[in-house]
Formats: structure tokens, sequence, C-alpha cells
């Protein structure tokens, strides 16, 4: 497993990640950040080509899955971007109270241990006024669906370096201390279990 985490799951979530649909959403959300801003699971950095440049003043990218570094950088570089990475997880972000205009969480939160925890800290290093930008998949509306994501999620995770398919977006989101301000949700386009996003923002609460 050791070979698979290190060589072979980090091309194969580049490549899911970097699907035209899952584009999309990161090409609505990510220009709305600005000023110091704190990306979560910044992985190989699929965000930094829907930055504004102009906007961000300074970013700082958290992930404790360190052989995704190379590529991120080299993405950063192409976008005319300076990113400092740091290879820690999100339960525990070594930044003072307050700190950051912008907080960004995209496709992450399905895989970080303790993600009300992980919110928690988000907010704690969020500016009072500052904004966390999040486009999640997860759990469905449907009861169909979310049987079925609740079947899969164990073994998926296995394989997907500990990705749930089921967790409830929202729910994390109120139980971390953030007020959605405007979310949008809805099916990707492939199988419904793996395509449920929710899309949007959110203050402390």
């Amino acid at each position: 497993m050791a070979i698979y985490d290190h060589y072979v799951l980090p091309v194969v979530l580049d490549c899911c990640c970097g699907m035209k649909p899952i584009q999309k959403e990161r090409a609505g959300l990510l220009p709305r950040a600005r000023g110091r801003v704190l990306e979560i699971g910044i992985g190989t950095g699929r965000n930094f080509p829907f930055y504004a440049p102009e906007q961000v003043s300074s970013l700082i990218g958290l992930d404790p899955a360190e052989q995704m570094n190379a590529k991120a950088r080299k993405r950063a570089a192409e976008a005319g971007m300076s990113v400092e990475l740091m290879g820690v997880s999100a339960e525990g972000i070594p930044a003072e109270d307050n700190s950051f205009d912008t907080v960004v969480c995209t496709f992450s939160l399905c895989t970080i241990p303790d993600p009300v925890a992980a919110l928690h800290e988000m907010r704690r290093v969020l500016k009072p006024e500052g904004e966390l930008l999040f486009s999640e998949h997860g759990l469905a509306p449907e009861p169909k669906v979310q049987r079925w994501q609740h079947r899969l999620s164990p073994g998926w995770s296995k394989i997907a370096g500990g990705c749930q398919l089921d967790r409830d977006i929202p729910q994390l989101l109120d139980a971390g201390g953030f007020a959605i301000d405007e979310m949008r949700e809805g099916y990707l386009k492939g199988p419904k279990p793996w395509t449920y996003v929710r899309t949007g923002w959110a203050r402390a609460a």
C-alpha cells in the first residue's frame, strides 16, 4: 500500500480532480479568493489556474501528502503564483488566530479524518470578516443514492486516500462553526454516489 499511496494514488486523484465538471466548479469559485489565502488539501495544485493573482497577497497550502508537492509547485509557477507548502493536516493548522482573509477547501473534506476539528481550525485562523470557499462532494438528498453511498464508502475509502462518499457537507459546516452565505448544489456528470457536489462560501457563525 505504501507504493500505491506514494506513486499510484496521486496520479489517480489528480486525474479524477481534473475532470471538466470539477474544473468548472473551481473556475466559478476561486476568483472570489482574496488577500492572505490558506488552501486546505492543496494536493497537486488543481486550483491554481483559477485564482485571480492580483487579488491574492499570499498563498499557503496545507496537505499531509507531500508527494504531491512537486506537481503543485509546477502548477503554481505556470499560473504565475507563489505558494508556501506545508505538509500538515488541517486538524492542526500552524497559524495564528484571525490571520487569513480567505480559506479555500475544495474536494478535501471527504478525506480529512476529523472534518469538524479541521473546520474549527479553519474558523479559528479566518478573520472575522473572512470567507471560507468550499466545493465538496458528499451525501446526496435521495435516500436511494444515500444507501449506495453508505454501502460503497468503506471500500472506496481504502483505495481513494480515505475519501468518504457520504459526508453531509452542510451539517459539517454548521458543526464546525460556519454559516453558509451562498451555496449551489446538484449532480455533476457521472455516477450519482460520487457526484453530488455543493459549492459556495460561508462565514464564521
